[in-house]
């Protein structure tokens, strides 16, 4: 599970660093193209909060995952004593 969310994180941010440079480049600025710099920046800015918000529960979810399997090993090191 945790795998999947930090696939999902880094798509996020790379998807925030391509709005981050149209909004840079004169790209935006031209007519006919969809929206303006400030859109695009938004959408970045909006990309990067959420890609990292998806990183911190792929982060908890591993950490989670991690002290469950101690935990059962733990378990099982004490039925075989």
């Amino acid at each position: 599970m945790g795998r999947n969310l930090y696939i999902l994180a880094g798509t996020l941010v790379a998807l925030a660093a391509v709005s981050g440079i149209i909004s840079l480049t004169n790209i935006a600025q031209q007519p006919g193209s969809p929206g303006d710099a400030a859109l695009w920046r938004t959408m970045g800015l909006g990309f990067l909060v959420l890609g990292l918000a998806v990183a911190l529960a792929g982060i908890l979810s591993s950490l989670f995952e991690q002290a469950e399997r101690r935990a059962e090993q733990q378990r099982q090191a004490r039925r075989r004593k």
